[in-house]
């Protein structure tokens, strides 16, 4: 995949495609449209219960765009016995773009000043393509996707992507669609605008948990 630049990759996920890397070390990309695809349905999100009472308990500092080439780094950097990944440096550079241009953002959660978890997406029109998420300490990259969710809530986005389900998505209440259901939900939700930066600051963990109904 030669001169790829960041206007066609935000093409592309206007047409349900999105890029990968075989690894960090190969410099070329490839196109991914999944057979079966994984949202998150914004009006069905589950909390489990127990994530719940720690965020209520609100241990860390969570924050928006504030480190979100150091989010990308940490979800491209080696983890557990899985030491792959499909972030290369060409999608490093290309979503730095995005992400200057107000297409790409994170959320990172903090504790005593150091970066401890996060996530990374794409987002246009009504869309928010999760992309990655990292973390270093129980629970912050949890907390991060439901602080993201009460965002994409409250700012009027109508489709969270997963792209692939784990049984860790699972837990929230992701879910497999055909590649055919994906698309049309796609098309409608590039009829409307969401906004990212419509949630108040300063809000507690409970309010955060009220925005989002499904919790047991």
């Amino acid at each position: 995949m030669t001169s790829l630049t960041a206007d066609t990759i935000l093409a592309a996920y206007r047409m349900g495609i999105f890029p990968m890397a075989d690894s960090a070390e190969d410099d070329e990309l490839f196109w991914v449209e999944p057979e079966r695809r994984g949202i998150f349905p914004l009006d069905d999100f589950h909390v489990p219960k127990r994530l719940a009472k720690t965020i209520r308990r609100m241990p860390f500092e969570v924050t928006v765009n504030t480190a979100f080439r150091r989010v990308m780094r940490e979800c491209a950097a080696p983890r557990g016995e899985d030491n792959g990944t499909w972030i290369n440096d060409t999608i490093l550079e290309l979503y730095g773009e995005l992400h200057d241009r107000g297409f790409a953002h994170s959320v990172e959660c903090w504790k005593d000043g150091e970066l401890v978890g996060g996530l990374y997406g794409v987002a246009f029109e009504s869309v928010f393509c999760g992309e990655s998420m990292f973390t270093r300490v129980t629970d912050a990259s949890k907390i991060a996707l439901v602080y993201l969710v009460a965002r994409l809530i409250h700012g009027g986005y109508t489709l969270l992507d997963a792209q692939f389900i784990t049984p860790h998505l699972a837990t929230f209440g992701a879910r497999e669609i055909s590649r055919a259901e994906y698309l049309v939900r796609l098309k409608n939700a590039l009829q409307s605008e969401g906004n990212f930066y419509s949630l108040p600051a300063g809000l507690t963990g409970s309010e955060i948990l009220q925005s989002i109904t499904q919790t047991s």
